[in-house]
């Protein structure tokens, strides 16, 4: 809900102002360095202030996290195009995922880089955490239901839990367990490609980044079955 006074509107000014602030810090000091007090000092506002706002660093960090995942979440629901054939689709989100990672290389690295130490994610960065792995999931459920995706082989693998099969992919009988790990699988060799490339790890090793990625894409696509 939008804030509606006067008071609500200043609040949710400054702390929009507090959140790109520490943003910004991201590229500069990396998360683990990022400091209440830094920010404070730039707004030009006492530290004791600030913790109106953000109690601790943990607070501020689980706020960046969740904005970073909204915002790579909506980036992949925006490129989803439920009319395209079910590969094309997976590319595209796939394509949206790679270039929110390039437009935004600080924040990629808070979400999928190294631990910040002494930190512990709470369980209420999960549901934008898992937005990306949503539209996968839908794409994979719509091939199914279209009559696009092969038949399941049966049997199970024990190596997903069981409350993640309405996200990857929902109950069908072409999506058993082990299209579900597949989903799965699929789903990390995403990030894990877009993270050698962003890490530099492709470096002198990949000729076309673009090619690569879309042939990558394509692969774990046909992993699937699309």
């Amino acid at each position: 809900m939008p804030p509606t006074t006067a008071r609500e509107r200043a609040r949710a000014a400054l702390t929009a102002e507090i959140t790109d602030l520490a943003r910004a810090q991201l590229a500069t000091v990396g998360a683990a360095g990022l400091s209440l007090r830094a920010v404070a000092r730039e707004l030009g506002m006492a530290s004791s202030a600030m913790y109106r706002y953000f109690p601790s660093r943990d607070d501020l960090l689980t706020r960046l996290i969740i904005d970073g995942y909204d915002a790579l979440g909506a980036a992949a629901e925006a490129a989803d195009d439920p009319t395209a054939a079910p590969a094309e689709r997976w590319l595209r989100v796939c394509r949206a995922v790679r270039g929110w990672a390039q437009a935004h290389p600080h924040e990629y690295a808070l979400l999928y880089g190294s631990p910040v130490p002494g930190y512990s994610a709470p369980r209420d960065t999960v549901p934008a955490a898992v937005r990306v792995g949503v539209v996968l999931g839908h794409v994979l459920g719509d091939a199914a239901r279209d009559g696009a995706l092969p038949a399941a082989a049966g049997g199970t693998t024990g190596t997903v839990e069981p409350a993640l099969a309405g996200m990857l992919g929902g109950d069908h009988p072409a999506i058993d367990d082990r299209v579900r790990a597949r989903a799965l699988l699929a789903w990390s060799g995403l990030y894990g490609t877009i993270s050698f490339e962003l890490f530099g790890h492709f470096a002198g090793v990949v000729l076309d980044p673009d090619a690569f990625f879309d042939d990558a894409m394509r692969d774990l696509a046909g992993l699937l079955g699309l």
